[in-house]
């Protein structure tokens, strides 16, 4: 890693806080993980369904109806939201009901709302 910094203007840095924040950092597994997590949220269809899934448990049906997107379609988002512990689900007989997967990402949904809405 290049310790040359072109866009600073002034090339003094303060090597303590440097080292403590880079000692404090999380592993970059970690970082790679949140990157993954948070490129989950980040489009429009999963997201509707997890506005959906914020107010209620719904089946694959349901949330295709809601979005007025394919079932098929759905089935892929949910999969991948449910590999990355964003949505559970819950089997009844034939019929798989999906959920938030905690309260994190409720909170996580409710405060992400209201700061847009400041």
């Amino acid at each position: 890693m290049s310790t040359k910094n072109e866009v600073c203007a002034v090339t003094i840095i303060d090597e303590k806080k440097v080292e403590r924040v880079r000692a404090l950092l999380p592993p970059a597994v970690d970082t790679e993980g949140m990157a993954r997590f948070f490129k989950g949220l980040g489009d429009t269809t999963r997201q509707k369904i997890l506005q959906a899934l914020l107010i209620e448990e719904l089946c694959v049906c349901d949330l295709s109806t809601i979005t007025d997107v394919s079932i098929s379609a759905i089935s892929h988002q949910l999969r991948m939201l449910r590999d990355l512990s964003i949505v559970k689900s819950r089997r009844v007989g034939k019929m798989v009901y999906y959920s938030l997967a905690d309260k994190h990402i409720e909170e996580l949904m409710r405060q992400t709302a209201e700061h847009l809405n400041e």
